[in-house]
Parts: structure tokens; sequence; C-alpha cells
């Protein structure tokens, strides 16, 4: 069980996401993630796939692939951080990264594939990160942040996007 982490190990625009996360056992909470994510997704058609709630703004594809990019950056910034490199970490700017991926372009299912890839590598560095790296310190996006905070970053990001999926895309989908 890995303790919630306190105001000031992160930057606070991702309060939003660390609320989110109402346990402590962030294992089990991305494990029944992936599983809701899986079904969700396997439900899709390839033209809801394209779907978007409003102009400008991402398809249901172009969000999950968001999640993906997203877990795995902050997958590399938690090893980085639980490994005690100091050495400051980039930004990144998810616009961009959606705009680049083409991800329109591909099937859901390998959309989907790639998140699950991505979850299960999560998964294995939450399992096997040393109990002691947890509160190590790091620097990600001239911010400081805790390795502890990262992962209830990971956790709360992918809990706020399905929310998301579920209250904006798929209420106006059906």
């Amino acid at each position: 069980m890995l303790k919630r982490p306190l105001d000031g190990e992160y930057p606070e625009y991702y309060t939003p996401y660390v609320n989110l996360v109402s346990e402590d056992n962030l294992l089990t909470i991305l494990k029944e993630n992936l599983v809701k994510t899986i079904e969700l997704f396997e439900s899709l058609s390839e033209e809801d796939g394209l779907f978007r709630y409003a102009e400008n703004k991402w398809s249901i594809k172009e969000v999950l692939g968001h999640m993906a990019d997203t877990e795995r950056i902050m997958s590399y910034r938690l090893l980085r951080v639980g490994r005690g490199d100091k050495t400051a970490l980039a930004g990144f700017n998810e616009n961009d990264y959606v705009k680049s991926s083409q991800i329109n372009n591909l099937p859901i299912k390998n959309i989907l594939e790639d998140f699950i890839a991505t979850r299960k590598a999560t998964l294995t560095l939450f399992q096997n990160m040393p109990e002691d790296a947890w509160a190590n310190i790091g620097f990600a996006n001239n911010n400081e942040v805790t390795a502890r905070a990262i992962a209830y970053i990971i956790t709360g990001h992918a809990l706020h996007h399905c929310n998301i999926i579920t209250e904006r895309y798929l209420t106006l989908l059906k």
C-alpha cells in the first residue's frame, strides 16, 4: 500500500488526478482500470473511434493514444526518479503528440494493444519498485516530484480519461 502523496510532492496542476485515486492500492486500481478500458474499447466500432464530442476535441482513438503515450512517459519518469536520477526531465505537449501520432489511421485494436502493453509495463514497474524508492525526489517539466506522486498521477490520469470517455463521448454517441 503506497501512501498518498502530500501537497508539495507534485505540481498543483496534477491535483485533480491525485484526488481521483480513492484507494491506496494502486496496483488493484490499475488492473481494474485495464479490464474496464479493454471492455470499453473492444465494444467500439472503427466509426465510433473517430467520434469527437465537440469541434477541436480529440477523437476517442486519440484519447486512447494519449492515455498510452502519457502513461509511457510518466512511467519513464517514475523509473528515473525511483532509481534516484536527479537529471531534470523535459515536459511534453500532449496536443503535439496526438497530432503527430496520426492515430486515427490505426485500427482501435492496435491502439488498445499498445495501451495494454504500456499498462503491463507500468504494473511491473510498480510491483518491482523498492519500498524506499517511492520517497525519491526528481525534477520533471521544471517541477519537483516524488516517485510516489508520479504513481498517483499515472493512476489518476487513466481514471480521468476513462471518465471523460464515458461522460462526454459515450453519452453523445448512443
